[in-house]
C-alpha cells in the first residue's frame, strides 16, 4: 500500500508576484515553488523542499505515497503529487502540484504493473513478451492504494496474453480500464525483422546485372544537374 512513513513535508506560503522571475529567486533560495489545492479549499502558493519532494518520487510507492502536509498558518493535511515539472537538461524539480487528500473518500490514481516471471512461450517457443499496459487506473480508498500490481506471467505460452481481468483483485480496488484491455502477451518476432533478415540473407545479383543498371543510375545525377 502507499507509504506514509515520511517525515512531513513543510511548506512555507508565497506571496507577491508569482512569475518567472519570483520563481527564480525562490529557487536560488534552494527552495522549488508549489501549489496546494483540493478538499474543496483554495489553492495556495508555496515553496517546499525539492530534496524532500524527490525523496518521495523516488520511494516504492512514488507520487502515489500519501503524506502529512504541513503548510505555515493553515492545519496539517494529508497529501500527494499529483504533477511535477523538471529542467530538460539537468533533472532538476522546477515545480510541482499538491493535492489534499481526504482519507475517507475514494480516489483515482494509477499504478504501475510489474511483471513477475520468464513465460515459458518465451523459455521454449521462441516468443517475445510484450508489456502493452505499464500503468492501470483503479479507484480506491486512499489507504489502499497499492505501490504496484504484480502478475505472474511465467506460465504464459506463445500467443497468451494477460488482460485487466487475470490481475489480482480484490474488495478494496477497482478497475476502471476496459477487463478486455491487453496488459501484456507473448507475441512472434515482427515481420518486419524476419523481412530484413531474409534480405541480409539473400544472394547476390549477378555481376552483369549490377552493370546494367550502374550504367542506368548513372545517367540519373546529370538529368538532375541540368534540372538545377
Amino acid at each position: 500500500m502507499a507509504s506514509t512513513s515520511f517525515d512531513a513535508v513543510v511548506a512555507t506560503p508565497r506571496e507577491g508576484k508569482f512569475n518567472k522571475n519570483a520563481a527564480r529567486r525562490v529557487r536560488v533560495s534552494g527552495k522549488i515553488p508549489a501549489v496546494v489545492y483540493g478538499a474543496g479549499q483554495d489553492a495556495v502558493a508555496v515553496t517546499v523542499d525539492p530534496k524532500v519532494i524527490t525523496k518521495i518520487l523516488h520511494s516504492d510507492s512514488g507520487h502515489n505515497t500519501i503524506f502529512d502536509l504541513n503548510v505555515e498558518g493553515s492545519p496539517a493535511t494529508k497529501a500527494m503529487i499529483v504533477d511535477w515539472q523538471n529542467e530538460p537538461l539537468k533533472g532538476r524539480l522546477l515545480h510541482i502540484d499538491l493535492k489534499r487528500i481526504a482519507m475517507d473518500k475514494t480516489m483515482r490514481v494509477s499504478v504501475p504493473v510489474q511483471l513477475i516471471g520468464v513465460p515459458t512461450g518465451v523459455k521454449n517457443q521462441g516468443g517475445i513478451l510484450d508489456h502493452i499496459l505499464r500503468e492501470v487506473e483503479i479507484e480506491c480508498f486512499p489507504n489502499d492504494i497499492p505501490s504496484h500490481i504484480d502478475v505472474d506471467v511465467s506460465g504464459l505460452e506463445m500467443h497468451g496474453a494477460i488482460h485487466i481481468s487475470d490481475l489480482p483483485h480484490s474488495g478494496s480496488i477497482k478497475f476502471l480500464g476496459e477487463e478486455t484491455a491487453t496488459v501484456a502477451h507473448v507475441t512472434v518476432i515482427k515481420e518486419e525483422a524476419a523481412t530484413a533478415d531474409a534480405l541480409v540473407a539473400a544472394p547476390a545479383e549477378p555481376e552483369v546485372a549490377k552493370k546494367g543498371k550502374t550504367d542506368a543510375a548513372a545517367a540519373a545525377p546529370a538529368a538532375d544537374t541540368k534540372k538545377k
